[in-house]
């Protein structure tokens, strides 16, 4: 990759770690919507005498609810997935510094490369 290219990988690599933050966001905030509708449901529950009793039907019924295991899962593999993306963010980023030291040393190079060749004649 070219030294002017790395600005525009390293937005992009941006753009999407805060799209993948944004939608674990929303998941997390689905699986507390569900989760304080089932404890909602549990405290009406006359059925339920005791702590234990109420800590297993929560369980039970966040098992048994399809939609808070999808977002579950999701949101366990998006976790997944933005690890990933800020790796690759931070490579891109370390890539582009080291780029930009090669490129100084390379002008450092050269103007002494320079002043010596004033200093001979």
């Amino acid at each position: 990759m070219q030294l002017n290219q790395y600005p525009q990988a390293i937005h992009r690599a941006a753009i999407a770690l805060a799209d993948l933050e944004t939608r674990i966001t929303e998941l997390k905030q689905a699986i507390t919507q569900i989760e304080s509708e089932i404890d909602l449901a549990i405290s009406f529950d006359d059925s339920l005498k005791n702590e234990s009793q109420r800590k297993t039907r929560r369980f039970e019924l966040l098992q048994s609810h399809r939609t808070h295991i999808e977002a579950s899962a999701q949101s366990l593999r998006l976790t997944g997935e933005k690890g990933k993306a800020v790796a690759k963010l931070e490579l891109l980023r370390n890539e582009f510094s080291v780029k930009k030291l090669e490129v100084r040393l390379a002008i450092a190079n050269s103007l002494a490369g320079s002043e010596m060749l004033d200093l001979v004649a």
